[in-house]
């Protein structure tokens, strides 16, 4: 059976990979297929997630106060290695930004799992400056 880890953690990102989710689940038979969220937007990640009842299997929970680039990708890493050892999977699918997307893919590698990127986009047109801020 083919394992499959789907990673998102935005609204944005939800939605655009909810088909994908519910498409691999269908498909038992072919799939084992786990949902990790890393949850950047809690609030209204979840309320994608209840709209499209999808229940994932890993939470990250990686959004933390003042936090940095270098401490949220050392995060990200950290919080993928257990879960990659423990479930296995062929083939990593992720909609991510930036630096989520980068610490993904570089755990995904040391892994040795395939790697699949569904874009999301970079809204604040800065690579060095990921998250966005009000109006500015």
């Amino acid at each position: 059976m083919k394992k499959n880890l789907i990673i998102f953690g935005t609204r944005p990102e939800a939605i655009k990979m909810a088909p994908l989710v519910k498409e691999f689940l269908k498909n038992k038979n072919e799939f084992e297929t786990r949902v990790c969220i890393t949850a950047q937007h809690r609030e209204m990640l979840d309320q994608v997630l209840s709209f499209f009842e999808i229940k994932p299997d890993y939470d990250l929970d990686l959004m933390k106060p003042n936090q940095n680039l270098y401490t949220l990708t050392a995060d990200i890493i950290t919080n993928l290695k257990p879960i990659l050892e423990e479930f296995k999977p062929r083939l990593c699918i992720c909609s991510w930004g930036y630096h989520y997307d980068n610490g993904g893919k570089y755990c995904f590698f040391l892994f040795g799992a395939k790697v699949c990127h569904v874009e999301a986009g970079l809204r604040t047109f800065n690579k060095r400056s990921p998250f966005p801020r009000g109006s500015e």
